[in-house]
């Protein structure tokens, strides 16, 4: 999740929040890429949580990355819950079960993102195996029920843990038992912004499908192969889902702002506290009508922070997020940003991805996004199933990462991120499906390799 802003600005009019978000538009020339990944400390003895406390837990970890990198600590009253790169922009922060998150700094291409990654895991594992603490890629957590599971100490999770049984049945699952790689990219344009929201709403599913890899819950298969994207069909309805409104005529940055507006706050942060507002309407506290905090008007901070907690397939803040994947192995990870980049950063990639989309209703689209966690590349779109949708996306993004012609020092262009998903389509298998076929085959019907074999 995202850090918590500071800029405490009083924000009079609607057309300041609008210009907040539009202040992102960005020449193609300064476009970059944005990765963010979780992962799940265990410890390697017994395959068990890691607790915050304690000479082998997250807050020790935390502490030896500070040492190692130089970051600066981010801290909450006493507690140190992330690492803040100042030169290079990056960030380690702490998800509400200590899933350890990196987010990655603004780069240039792929090849950045791969070495970064690299290097991330390096670090980690370097404090890390002293401790005892291995890390593992899954959607969803393979086998610890919830209340094993402890809660970092961070007060905006404090607040979201209560709220959330009030308006979904998974939403706790969502904070405590899952894991996503995403990828923030820019845009040029109010128009630009909106081709590629659209595009990538649309084909979000596809990516759901391609890293689908959360088929057990508490040691036995939970019959989806993404877990982690059926648990946001049940979190908040409210601030999750496919924004079939952002297809309709007038769809900009104001449009979102009203949408963003009228989605529930969790809470208000002044000073080092959070104000428990769930709930309630951010256009109330907008207007300085909000009875918790008499008086007060919204800041920036109050608009970035509020922005952050709204959870659609896509997310627009001063960038767009991709929030349709399961996280996985280290060797999938950059191919992430490699099939949105490929898609969304080349015009005629770009075109060709909306010529499939654009005819597509919104009962449609909700219909795919709805079949995809279950039945991966089975599910249908006017009888076209996800498999071939797959295949003709890559290849779409394929041609779009070799017209970047992004070349490393081997002299080879971005398009070898895209392989391992074009090794899964080849073989018409998603991720969760080869974790299933080895829990019912060599694995013999446990989940306990998988803390081996998926470890990074």
């Amino acid at each position: 999740m995202a850090r918590d802003q500071i800029d405490m600005t009083p924000v009079e009019r609607r057309d300041e929040l609008v210009a907040w978000l539009e202040s992102g538009c960005k020449p193609q020339a300064e476009w970059r890429i944005g990765t963010e990944h979780e992962k799940f400390p265990f410890t390697v003895q017994s395959h068990e949580p890691v607790p915050y406390e304690g000479p082998r837990g997250i807050r020790a970890l935390l502490e030896g990355m500070q040492l190692l990198l130089g970051w600066e600590p981010i801290m909450e009253r006493e507690n140190i819950i992330g690492l803040h790169d100042v030169t290079g922009g990056g960030a380690i922060s702490l998800e509400p079960g200590g899933q350890f998150e990196l987010s990655g700094a603004p780069l240039e291409n792929v090849h950045q993102t791969h070495t970064e990654l690299m290097a991330h895991l390096a670090q980690v594992r370097e404090v890390a195996r002293p401790l005892g603490i291995g890390f593992i890629g899954l959607g969803m957590n393979p086998k610890w029920t919830r209340a094993q599971i402890p809660v970092m100490p961070k007060g905006r999770y404090r607040i979201m843990t209560q709220y959330m049984p009030k308006v979904g049945n998974l939403g706790l699952d969502m904070m405590y038992r899952t894991c996503t790689v995403q990828t923030n990219l820019d845009f040029s344009s109010e128009a630009d912004m909106v081709r590629k929201l659209r595009v990538s709403l649309a084909l979000q599913p596809v990516a759901t499908a391609l890293f689908a890899n959360s088929p057990f819950t508490e040691g036995k298969p939970n019959g989806f192969l993404s877990f982690r994207s059926e648990v946001w069909r049940d979190t908040d309805p409210d601030r999750s889902g496919m924004l079939p409104w952002a297809f309709e005529d007038g769809m900009g940055f104001e449009r979102w702002v009203d949408y963003a507006l009228d989605v529930p706050m969790y809470f208000v942060k002044r000073g080092d506290e959070y104000i428990d507002v769930s709930g309630l309407s951010f256009r109330d506290l907008f207007a300085g009508k909000l009875k918790e905090l008499p008086g007060e008007r919204a800041t920036i901070s109050d608009w970035a922070n509020h922005i952050s907690t709204i959870f659609p397939e896509v997310r627009l803040k001063r960038y767009l997020e991709m929030r349709g994947a399961d996280g996985g192995p280290w060797r999938r990870l950059p191919a992430l940003p490699a099939f949105w980049v490929g898609l969304l950063y080349d015009s005629v990639s770009l075109d060709a991805a909306w010529d499939i989309v654009k005819d597509w209703t919104a009962e449609e689209r909700q219909k795919l996004r709805d079949d995809v966690p279950a039945q991966g590349f089975a599910a249908k779109i006017r009888n076209r199933n996800m498999l071939s949708l797959a295949e003709e996306t890559l290849k779409l993004a394929r041609e779009g990462l070799t017209r970047r012609r992004h070349l490393n020092a081997g002299g080879e262009d971005e398009t070898k991120y895209l392989e391992p998903l074009e090794d899964l389509v080849s073989r018409g298998s998603t991720p969760a499906e080869e974790l299933l076929a080895k829990f019912n085959g060599p694995w013999g019907g446990s989940v306990e390799p998988v803390f081996t074999e998926y470890a990074y």
